[in-house]
């Protein structure tokens, strides 16, 4: 009886271990959502432009076709930040498995299971970082009022692509 008390034990201290993992797993879950709904919008704006491409006479295009090239590079940050945080939620509850495997199978996988950490955080720091540099491009070429309607304002957008 006293080794099958130990055992609960343990599971017991392993349970409350995984329940800082499995918040993370919530927050990036959510960080996720953000993520996919502004590349649903990046994705949505590109088709609205690439109709008005169809339509737009050729003193138009140019700024039409830079708005493409920024979107295009927009989609590919948040592609980029959406891949590393899903690898971070890929990891973490391989962090959660391994504790568990640990535990019942009493192997001793501290580093594996530390380093499978630290590669999910930095992952998910990562793809935030990505997420800040598309939220720069976004506001770089971002133009709010009046001037958004004068044939002067139609400002060069090639070097906020360049310059990301």
């Amino acid at each position: 009886m006293n080794l099958f008390n130990t055992h609960v034990e343990n599971i017991g201290q392993v349970i409350q271990l995984s329940v800082a993992p499995v918040f993370l797993l919530a927050g990036v879950g959510q960080a996720l959502n953000v993520l996919v709904g502004r590349l649903v919008r990046i994705v949505d704006r590109a088709r609205l432009t690439e109709e008005q491409l169809l339509t737009a006479v050729d003193t138009h295009a140019k700024g039409l076709h830079q708005r493409l090239s920024v979107l295009a590079k927009r989609a590919r940050l948040i592609s980029r930040a959406i891949a590393l945080t899903v690898l971070c939620a890929v990891l973490v509850p391989i962090v959660i498995v391994s504790l568990f495997i640990s535990a019942l199978l009493q192997i001793n996988l501290e580093w594996p299971i530390a380093i499978v950490f630290i590669v999910a955080l930095i992952s998910l720091a990562a793809g935030l970082l990505y997420f800040l540099r598309e939220v720069f491009v976004a506001t770089a070429v971002l133009s709010i009022g009046i001037s958004n309607i004068n044939d002067g304002s139609t400002q060069d957008l090639s070097h906020v692509v360049k310059n990301s």
